[in-house]
């Protein structure tokens, strides 16, 4: 049995009772959480201290949407003219950069993406993943980048009609019959899928079927543009949600993505199924989609989440930008400040707590040893009252100190220590332009 005491800190626990302690500690054994309060340093013997040095200490952050495999793509220009759409943007760049990716790309991707996760306080992704032509297995390397970097996923594979029907589906078969077996919960896994636009019948025929014969809920784009609704109602003249409804795709298992255009029957569709909905601020504005209606969403009673999309590993900013965002658009400076802060650190938890046996996202005994502390020292009170101030002002332009995922201490002094980034780092460097050559290549 492994031990480690953090000392010396401003202890964010975000329990039930959402204790804050001042000058308090944090005790683990193995990868769990044992003791939180102020107590005596000499009353645990551990293997190995850590002084916090007054640093804010809390929770691991939860990413509830990801898209490991987008991380080469930052600075690509897709040849030709610039996308005018959402369907351009999907046809001209994600589409073309999935298809260029070979297992390679997909292992350092997710590696580097994850790095970058873990140097911003994240220690759990529920990722959502395609690679058509290295779909077999792929899923392999993906928890091969969790493994190495020593944070918790949650894998699918994006299951659509769009370069042959069903790609995919025995993908996610197995690689969710692998976690099953392996009974490691480090890794879990949900059935991945596109979006109703690029699902035929037959299709989600099979993966409704797949999904009730092992017992596990879907990761699905839902109303992330018009198109969506579109292209749905034109073909079988149903809404998005009567549509999932009739092949039960909807339930306590299930993870939405986006909702923009969902309506309010909806949305009560959501709530009363108790599927989950994650949000992608950042995401969204980049593509010039519009704003998911979260207020409303919140309203209904729909559980909801944030993730980054793809667009990067840093979960503060999404919370900034949804509340922001939530404002400009309402005009009243009044709204979505706690509600930001609650999706990311409660709701977020919430959703990770379904699909993970091992409870996490907050600091008390018994829960999963996934702590962050920040190079933030406050100089303001940091209190139940004020401590989303800290959050969205403070904690989220500070460089993280110490990173610990499952126990383990990822990063150290703001560096991954078991790694060799340097390696890494130029391994990426040389990987993505050859990725760029066969997108313009295959233009």
């Amino acid at each position: 049995m492994s031990s480690l005491l953090i000392t010396n800190a401003d202890v964010v626990t975000l329990d039930e009772e959402n204790r804050f302690f001042e000058n308090g500690s944090v005790y683990i054994e193995d990868q769990q959480i044992v003791a939180v309060g102020n107590f005596a340093a000499d009353r645990y013997a551990a293997d190995r201290s850590i002084d916090a040095g007054g640093c804010v200490v809390m929770p691991g952050l939860i990413n509830a949407h990801h898209h490991l495999y987008s991380t080469f793509a930052r600075g690509f220009t897709p040849p030709g003219p610039p996308p005018r759409n959402f369907v351009e943007n999907l046809q001209k760049l994600w589409w073309k950069l999935d298809r260029a990716l070979d297992a390679d790309d997909v292992y350092y991707s997710a590696l580097l993406a994850l790095m970058h996760a873990a140097r911003a306080g994240c220690t759990t992704v529920i990722d959502h993943h395609a690679s058509p032509s290295c779909c077999d297995g792929s899923l392999d390397q993906v928890e091969r980048a969790f493994r190495d970097v020593g944070l918790s996923g949650c894998l699918s594979y994006e299951v659509s009609d769009r370069n042959c029907d069903g790609e995919g589906i025995e993908e996610n078969e197995r690689y969710i019959r692998k976690c099953h077996a392996a009974d490691d919960d480090q890794m879990v896994a949900m059935l991945g899928m596109h979006a109703l636009m690029t699902l035929g019948t037959a299709t989600l025929e099979r993966c409704a079927a797949l999904a009730t014969e092992l017992d596990v809920g879907f990761h699905v784009h839902a109303g992330e543009d018009e198109i969506d609704v579109k292209v749905t109602e034109e073909r079988y003249g149903k809404r998005l949600m009567d549509r999932f409804m009739e092949f039960g795709i909807a339930g306590p298992k299930t993870i939405f993505v986006h909702g923009i255009h969902f309506d309010a029957r909806e949305l009560d569709l959501l709530h009363s199924t108790d599927s989950m909905l994650v949000i992608n601020p950042e995401s969204n504005m980049n593509n010039g989609l519009g704003s998911a209606p979260v207020l409303d969403m919140l309203q209904s009673g729909v559980l909801v989440g944030m993730g980054t999309d793809g667009m990067s590993s840093h979960l503060i900013s999404q919370a900034r930008a949804m509340y922001m965002q939530q404002r400009s658009i309402h005009r009243d400076p009044t709204l979505a400040f706690v509600e930001a802060c609650d999706i990311l650190l409660r709701n977020n938890r919430s959703i990770a707590n379904r699909l993970f046996r091992e409870p996490r996202g907050a600091l008390a005994p018994g829960q999963l040893a996934d702590i962050v502390i920040p190079e933030y020292v406050p100089f303001t009170p940091l209190n139940e009252n004020t401590f989303f101030g800290h959050l969205l002002f403070g904690l989220g332009f500070a460089a993280v100190r110490t990173t610990i995922a499952r126990g383990r201490v990822i990063v150290a002094d703001g560096r991954i220590a078991h790694l060799d980034e340097a390696a890494i780092r130029a391994q990426c460097a040389e990987r993505a332009p050859r990725l760029w050559q066969r997108i313009q290549a295959s233009s």
